[in-house]
């Protein structure tokens, strides 16, 4: 059974579980809420543990839930009393809503190795990879590859594809925003466009690929380095990303301290220890993704290069939280006409 395909059994369990339920031994004991596929067993989290317990005289515990966003609303339910020491899966687009609920304290980590592709000095959010929003396909089923929103909305009806909910999946709520950067004001218009070709709207990334992969749809909302993960883990040259003109949507994952935390000092140490080459070498055949920095070993053969430059599209934070409601209401508007 491959990675993917047990991630959505994943799914279908109880949306909180642990790695380990109890510190063992009276050993100090750091509480990371993430979500399902990194704490699951074929993802980062158990090559994670057993590197941070080496040098932490701690107990790492994970606990999930169904996507990042379920796992900052968890936080945000629980409040100052949440056991979480550290949120970790948050992303750009979201971290100003965590930011602003109070609950999260500075990192205090060095960001001075960082690699990923823009500009970061953020004092509370701490990355650990990057990717990049893309239309995954099967290169013997799909026989017009589209090059840009505008083709994918031009392909025949019977071309379906699927996607994720903006308000459970942060790669949902990516692609309204990569729709809307790409096309400003006609934004309604491409999702009109595309309106006939969405078989579904899955609640997380999980349900979309899995029904991807079971032959539901020809494309499937999910990320660049997805084929890497065929490629490397299957030895299945088959799928690939398509490359639209307008550029991809740069999705970076952060982390960060829960300011209740009772190991505060513990918490500083994963933050440091996640931006070394010990936890970064797990991340690209663990979550398929590019580390956040380059390590000694760097990328595994199989992966293709980041997107250029130029190419890259995001969007601050700050906008995101101020139009995210209505640029959701525009989609979801468009789509249910």
């Amino acid at each position: 059974m491959t990675w993917l395909h047990k991630t959505l059994l994943a799914a279908a369990f109880a949306t909180t579980t642990t790695m380990a339920a109890t510190a063992e031994g009276g050993k100090r004991e750091l509480i990371i809420y993430t979500y399902d596929a990194f704490a699951a067993d074929w993802g980062p989290a158990p090559g994670v543990k057993a590197e941070f317990e080496k040098v932490c005289d701690c107990e790492l515990t994970f606990v999930t839930a169904d996507s990042s966003i379920g796992a900052l609303r968890k936080v945000q339910l629980e409040g100052e009393a949440t056991p979480a020491d550290i949120v970790l899966g948050l992303d750009t687009n979201i971290a100003e809503v965590a930011r602003a609920t109070g609950l999260f304290a500075e990192h205090g980590a060095d960001l001075s190795a960082l690699s990923v592709p823009i500009e970061w000095n953020d004092e509370v959010f701490a990355p650990f990879d990057y990717s990049y929003l893309a239309f995954v396909y099967n290169t013997e089923k799909l026989e017009t590859v589209p090059g840009s929103f505008e083709e994918l909305a031009a392909l025949p009806e019977d071309v379906k594809i699927i996607i994720q909910d903006p308000r459970s999946s942060t790669p949902g709520l990516g692609l309204v925003l990569w729709v809307k950067q790409a096309y400003g004001e006609r934004a309604g218009e491409i999702w009109r466009a595309l309106a006939p070709r969405v078989l579904t709207v899955t609640k997380s990334w999980s349900d979309a690929y899995g029904l991807f992969l079971k032959g539901e749809a020809e494309l499937v909302l999910s990320y660049t380095t997805s084929p890497a993960y065929h490629r490397i883990a299957e030895s299945d040259q088959r799928f690939a990303a398509a490359m639209f003109a307008e550029g991809h949507h740069l999705q970076v994952e952060v982390a960060a301290i829960v300011k209740s935390t009772d190991q505060p000092e513990l918490a500083r140490q994963f933050m440091a220890f996640m931006l070394t080459d010990a936890f970064q070498d797990i991340i690209p055949t663990t979550n398929w993704t590019y580390p956040a920095i380059e390590t000694a070993n760097g990328l595994p053969e199989g992966f293709d290069p980041p997107v250029a430059a130029d190419k890259a599209l995001i969007m601050d934070g700050a906008d995101v939280e101020a139009n995210r409601k209505a640029w959701i209401e525009e989609w979801r508007a468009a789509l249910s006409q």
